[in-house]
């Protein structure tokens, strides 16, 4: 079938709207009408070629949508059902048997390489093959091909726009807090970076009733918007002393630490504001991929600090986006003000907004 997408010709040059041909659904694959789909900071690395899948190529990982057609084997939503499309799972590792789809053993090759084992399913008006199933989707297109496993039947009165991040941004920054570092309240924690995943992480921890919640972030307008959705602090590490500020705050340091900008010379600094048996969470994809942790093991075993990797803030997207969604509904998780639409046209000039701090989750209209 004909469909429109945005390509990814890699960084020197904007993504491209042009028409594609897509394959249909196999046995236990699902076609989706993509309406929605948010941008991620991980789509402009991969536009960045810093992940295996080879350009030309159509990212995304964010979509919502609605199942237009599904295979034989489908048994998990049906045609007309609104879904979130998350990340890709083999179901069969020890990982996936245990409900931790996130540690799925071929995680990097289902969702980075672009490729698929039935063979590609995206080509162009030539018959050249084009890089698809970026996160088992790829949804900067009006259509996508998800296998049944990362798609999640979702309520018909939540706008798809809104349902679009949960599937990566908003389920990360909420289940790292939630989840992967499970904060306890009255507990301190310290958030650097203040954009999709930062913010979701300060709502999650308050719904954790943590007691101190400390945000670093440069942009203002983004650390006025945290002390709105609950920050207790805010730093900005371009004109204050991220070291001094903290201790100001807590003389011992913070209990937990959640990184989400992968900025080195910030995680540093951090690491030196760690309470005795402090947890270091990180969810960033680091400037430089060589980026080694912070701090020193001399510093690290006496203090009793753990360090934490984190995917997709340990969710299971079957129940994380239920999960989401009912703290949305009640109020704790507005994020609708993390949100700014744009029509799909206009991929480059919302990825401009996200990349000079205008907009915090910029999100593509992509159907009706």
């Amino acid at each position: 079938m004909k469909i429109i997408a945005a390509v990814s010709y890699g960084l020197s040059q904007p993504f491209s709207i042009q028409q594609l041909d897509l394959t249909g659904p196999s046995d236990e694959e699902v076609l989706v009408k993509i309406v929605a789909a948010g941008i991620c900071h991980t789509d402009l690395v991969a536009h960045a070629g810093v992940f295996p899948i080879i350009s030309p190529a159509v990212l995304g990982h964010e979509g919502a949508g609605v199942v237009e057609k599904i295979g034989k084997k489908v048994s998990k939503v049906k045609v007309g059902d609104h879904v979130a499309v998350s990340f890709s799972s083999c179901g069969e590792c020890n990982s996936c048997k245990k409900n931790q789809p996130a540690y799925c053993y071929s995680f990097a090759s289902l969702n980075f390489a672009g490729t698929r084992k039935d063979g590609p399913i995206l080509h162009d008006s030539k018959h050249n093959p084009i890089a698809g199933s970026f996160f088992g989707q790829s949804s900067f297109a009006s259509h996508a091909i998800a296998h049944q496993r990362n798609v999640v039947s979702v309520p018909k009165n939540i706008p798809l726009a809104l349902i679009g991040p949960l599937g990566c941004g908003i389920q990360t920054g909420f289940g790292a807090i939630t989840r992967s570092l499970a904060c306890e309240p009255d507990s301190s924690i310290l958030i650097i970076g203040g954009g999709t995943v930062g913010l979701t992480a300060v709502m999650a921890a308050v719904i954790q009733k943590c007691k101190h919640i400390i945000l670093i972030e440069p942009y203002e307008a983004r650390r006025r918007l945290a002390l709105e959705l609950g920050a207790t602090a805010v730093i900005n590490p371009h004109q204050q002393d991220i070291e001094n500020e903290v201790h100001k705050i807590l003389p011992a340091g913070v209990n937990y630490a959640l990184d989400t900008s992968g900025v080195n010379i910030v995680m540093e600094h951090v690491f030196n504001v760690l309470a005795p048996k402090a947890v270091y969470g990180f969810v960033g994809v680091p400037q430089k991929i060589e980026q080694k942790l912070p701090g020193t093991v001399m510093q690290m075993v006496p203090a009793g600090i753990c360090f934490k990797g984190i995917i997709e803030g340990d969710s299971d997207p079957d129940q994380s986006i239920p999960e989401l969604i009912h703290y949305y509904e009640k109020g704790q998780l507005p994020i609708d003000k993390l949100i700014r639409t744009y029509p799909f046209e206009q991929i480059n000039e919302a990825i401009t907004a996200n990349q000079l701090g205008d907009c915090i989750k910029p999100v593509l209209l992509i159907s009706q």
